[in-house]
């Protein structure tokens, strides 16, 4: 978004009020001079309603997906708009770039929960009367295998 705005603010910050009148910048210069404000094309203002948390691995991995390719797409429209401006258009295509980066790696995110969630859990507990009955089983088995191995020699050594 800084980006995006600092490219703004040298596109408009020696701009004649003809020519914000002309670019239909108007409204904008009304309420904003030409400071920069965070706002969607049609004027609606920034807020953080725009980003959005369930608190949930996966909505919030594919809510970050979602948020990246439509950034990318922003920025293919952009570029669109501006192929006349080679200045403007290498940091428009760095961003874009950044974006298909970002989503790759939520991706990747994303296929590490899925992984995680999808395996199998083992959950002990001592006082489960399995585990208890299986213990006492393990050591009863100890136990009478060193019987049988000192009943069978004399000398009780074991071996």
């Amino acid at each position: 978004m800084e980006i995006v705005g600092t490219i703004v603010h040298q596109l408009t910050r020696n701009a004649s009020i003809e020519e914000v009148e002309r670019g239909g910048l108007a409204p904008y210069y009304t309420d904003h001079g030409l400071g920069i404000y965070p706002q969607a094309a049609a004027g609606t203002p920034f807020t953080a309603a725009y980003i959005a948390v369930k608190g949930d691995p996966i909505a919030d991995l594919q809510e970050d997906l979602a948020a990246e390719q439509k950034a990318r797409a922003t920025y293919e429209k952009l570029i669109d708009l501006c192929r006349d401006y080679p200045d403007v258009l290498d940091p428009l295509k760095f961003l874009r770039e950044r974006e298909i980066v970002h989503f790759q790696r939520f991706g990747e995110a994303l296929r590490g929960v899925q992984d995680k969630l999808a395996e199998k859990k083992f959950y002990m507990n001592s006082n489960n009367p399995i585990f208890v009955n299986n213990s006492n089983m393990s050591t009863n088995m100890m136990n009478n295998q060193n019987m049988m191995n000192t009943n069978n020699n004399s000398c009780g050594c074991g071996r």
